[in-house]
């Protein structure tokens, strides 16, 4: 199969090339460092021998998203952090993006760093990316924890979406998107906690906001998923409203083999509303598919 490789749709296809000749750093070089490559930027934890772990972001979000999953997940796991382009620290090139073009970069990083197979934990956006690399390279994906991830998009919104951001910049969805991805109790309960994944959501570049959501409003994927043979766990929010319990049911019934677990109290983040159970319920999986030893300790740190 050939590489992934996203053909964007307007004239910046130049800028969208995935040539990008990475800048060559040994791994004792990026050990526990943030390190920002010419296009992406990443972050490695964990002892260096261990199983790689690598986690990716949903949309309007950054690397930190997983701060409270490192501490347990480092422990026993080479954890591979890394912003989606447009995100974070890693720069926006022109839209729109597509899912394999994002997959792409993932699997760009991967051969940056030399690293010829992973466990995946994507979020949202972060899980399209996942199932996409485990249905086109399954040597390359041991095991798949799909979290809050959408099966398909409702365009209409998506376009709304896109045009505030171009337009208006990204903080009149700021709010929105709190009120979607963390239920009202916890935004009460939780002010500092809201805050800072409302900071995160605002200092996305509306640019790579826009061509991430143009990649989830056209992605059409569904017939990848029987097609991947990975291990897999779809992990939900139970009061998730952008992506549903009904959706993550369909999700798991379409890849073969799918576990599904339902995270309580929870919306579109659980890995931040209910850390504790969002790490004991991957912890379990990815320790019957990793071969590491069981953790003392599942609950969140930090």
């Amino acid at each position: 199969m050939p590489r992934l490789r996203g053909q964007p749709s307007d004239k910046a296809g130049s800028e969208h090339a995935l040539e990008r000749g990475h800048q060559s750093v040994t791994r004792r070089e990026v050990a526990n460092k943030v390190i920002t490559a010419p296009e992406t930027a990443y972050r490695l934890d964990g002892p260096a021998d261990a199983p790689v772990l690598l986690l990716s972001n949903g949309l309007a979000a950054d690397f930190s998203m997983w701060d409270a999953q490192i501490p347990f997940l480092a422990t026993h796991y080479r954890t591979l952090r890394y912003d989606n382009r447009g995100h974070g620290d890693t720069p926006a090139s022109l839209g729109p993006y597509s899912i394999d073009l994002l997959a792409s970069d993932a699997l760009d990083l991967l051969d940056q760093l030399a690293i010829r197979k992973a466990h995946f934990l994507g979020m949202s956006l972060g899980g399209t990316i996942g199932w996409m690399l485990a249905a086109s390279y399954p040597e390359r994906i041991a095991s798949l924890v799909l979290c809050d991830t959408p099966i398909e998009a409702a365009p209409e919104v998506w376009a709304t979406r896109i045009t505030t951001a171009l337009s208006r910049g990204m903080e009149p969805l700021v709010e929105p998107t709190l009120e979607r991805w963390l239920t009202a109790s916890f935004r009460a309960a939780a002010p500092a906690v809201t805050e800072r994944v409302g900071r995160m959501i605002r200092r996305t570049s509306p640019v790579g906001y826009a061509g991430c959501a143009a990649a989830i409003q056209s992605m059409q994927l569904t017939a990848l998923l029987p097609h991947i043979k990975a291990p897999t766990l779809v992990v939900v929010g139970e009061k998730d409203t952008a992506t549903p319990p009904a959706m993550a049911e369909r999700l798991a019934a379409s890849i073969p083999g799918a576990e599904l677990a339902v995270i309580k109290a929870a919306a579109h983040l659980p890995n931040i509303e209910q850390p504790e159970a969002f790490n004991a319920t991957i912890g379990d999986f990815l320790r019957r598919h990793a071969g590491v030893r069981p953790q003392s300790e599942p609950g969140a740190q930090g």
